[in-house]
């Protein structure tokens, strides 16, 4: 969100920040907000500029936003921004007796500017268009997704011709965050119409380089980067399957797809699969050149990806667990020298996996007092 504000000279910012609601008298800083951490980054300063990013949105992202910035000598809030999040759904219409059907790449708001939307057919992409209807003619075994170029990994959920049954592949998740060091689940749920599946595997484009023909997907169960890491749970009559990954690390990062094969055909690679990022925690220390005793202070327990909106923190000082503060924030108001020390956090449940340590100072701020002397 582009944005610029203007202020009288004579004021000193002292923040500025982007908000949603209010608490109390008070607007409650986003970045302060559970559930936007990682989320939002705000690329502006405190001279003129206030622009907000918001990454891996999601619908309920919808909101209101407002900027506002405190001054040496007022407080300041601009108009409400209006977000509207969608996403993609496939609308069809059957003409019949004809196999002709026509499709429309549906959202719930007008995107801006001029997108180009990408059609495809059993996961194969087959047209490119400014207009988000298409027409073909289809087998009642087919499935249509679409997408807006540039976003073609977060295409529609498949439309089956014939209603439910029909080829495809689906993933609840298309983006998974997991701690290093811990295990993970990623599922999907297929169907191969009336054809018979002999067999599923899962693998990840990244190894491609690694297999003895590029353009042929190889198990994961056999390559050696993932030796004892990897299991399958899931039945295929059912026609669910989970990746479970376990022993994390930082290059398990990755897309992660699963194939079908049935007696006649292979089914699945063009779709797009689930994406995991694998992250550590870190300490962080907002504003850790103004840490000055009387004044309030925030530590933040840093991932790089957006782990579930229910984690529970820990937070411990100089290895000692700190009651009560079950948050990836821990405020400190106000801080004072007691407070010097070194900290870190963990997940709930993955204790074993703490953050390093960062180490707190504490100082003093004196007052000089000028004293006159009347005569």
């Amino acid at each position: 969100m582009s944005c610029s504000y203007p202020y009288p000279r004579y004021h000193e910012i002292k923040k500025a920040f982007w908000f949603i609601k209010w608490s109390g008298m008070e607007a409650e800083d986003l970045s302060s907000v559970p559930g936007y951490e990682g989320h939002i980054e705000y690329l502006g300063d405190k001279k003129s500029d206030c622009t907000l990013r918001i990454t891996d949105l999601r619908l309920r992202d919808s909101a209101g936003y407002r900027f506002r910035f405190i001054t040496s000598g007022d407080k300041f809030s601009g108009s409400p921004v209006s977000l509207t999040v969608t996403d993609l759904q496939v609308k069809m219409t059957t003409s019949l007796p004809s196999r002709s059907v026509t499709l429309t790449c549906s959202t719930t708001c007008t995107l801006i500017g001029n997108p180009t939307y990408i059609w495809y057919k059993n996961g194969h992409k087959i047209k490119e268009d400014t207009s988000s209807s298409y027409s073909d003619d289809c087998n009642t075994e087919d499935s249509f997704t679409c997408a807006v170029k540039g976003h073609g990994d977060l295409q529609s959920p498949a439309v089956c011709v014939r209603g439910q049954n029909c080829w495809s592949v689906t993933y609840p998740h298309q983006g998974v965050c997991a701690l290093k060091g811990s295990s993970v689940d990623i599922s999907a749920t297929y169907d191969s119409g009336y054809d018979v599946i002999t067999s599923t595997l899962w693998f990840s484009p990244k190894r491609s380089a690694s297999w003895k023909d590029e353009l042929i997907p190889e198990d994961l169960t056999t390559d050696p980067g993932y030796a004892g890491r990897v299991e399958y749970a899931g039945e295929k009559e059912s026609g669910r399957s989970t990746l479970r990954i376990t022993d994390l690390r930082e290059e398990d990062s990755a897309e992660y797809k699963v194939i079908f094969n049935t007696q006649t055909s292979r089914w699945g690679y063009s779709f797009p699969g689930t994406t995991l990022t694998v992250t550590g925690l870190q300490v962080r220390i907002k504003d850790p050149t103004n840490i000055i005793e009387g004044k309030g202070l925030c530590l933040f327990c840093e991932s790089i990806c957006f782990l579930q909106d229910n984690t529970s923190y820990i937070w411990y000082k100089n290895g000692q667990r700190l009651i009560r503060h079950e948050t990836k924030y821990l405020y400190l108001k106000p801080v004072s020298s007691e407070d010097t020390g070194r900290y870190s956090c963990a997940v709930e449940g993955h204790e074993d996996l703490p953050s390093a340590e960062e180490t707190l100072t504490v100082r003093c701020e004196y007052v000089e007092y000028n004293y006159i002397t009347t005569y």
